[in-house]
């Protein structure tokens, strides 16, 4: 199963639209992945359209039409993976226990909200994923996304991507 991961799209402000390179994945994932900070409806209906499974959840940039459409807290299971979906975990120091603590029912937590990409496992073995911003970088060097894969209920491959300064 091919996972894609985002998070913090904030379209149109950051960017006028999706990378191409990250739309290309969308058809090749089994289940897209959105941790939040959409800004508008169209991203989430361009990814409802092409996705097999969109997993999705509101983030704190989100108004009222998203935050009826999408939950705060988003669960999943993939193939026996327990996942699940939060825009905002906080401050980075004590994330891994603080996320432990609140979600001991999980594998593996995509979040969003820094758009900085991250990829730790607390001591529990729930892993944490941010993909960072496919469209707005703020202080890294690289507009990212993530993929990754799962089989027989555990996380393989995952694989952080930069892409190209938009033009």
């Amino acid at each position: 199963m091919h996972l894609l991961l985002m998070s913090d799209t904030h379209l149109p402000k950051r960017a006028k639209a999706l990378p191409a390179a990250l739309l290309a994945e969308v058809p090749r994932a089994d289940v897209v992945v959105h941790a939040g900070d959409w800004v508008d409806e169209a991203t989430l209906d361009l990814l409802q359209d092409r996705s097999r499974l969109l997993v999705a959840v509101h983030g704190n940039n989100d108004g009222p039409a998203l935050r009826s459409r999408l939950p705060e807290i988003a669960r999943a299971e993939l193939d026996g993976l327990r996942l699940g979906v939060v825009h905002e975990t906080g401050p980075a120091q004590g994330r891994e226990r603080r996320c432990a603590e609140r979600f001991p029912d999980l594998d593996v937590l995509v979040f969003g909200h820094s758009h900085i990409p991250w990829d730790t496992t607390a001591e529990t073995g729930l892993r944490l994923l941010n993909p960072g911003s496919p469209t707005d970088r703020r202080r890294q060097p690289h507009c990212t996304y993530m993929t990754a894969t799962v089989a027989d209920g555990r996380l393989a491959e995952v694989r952080l991507h930069r892409l190209p300064p938009r033009t």
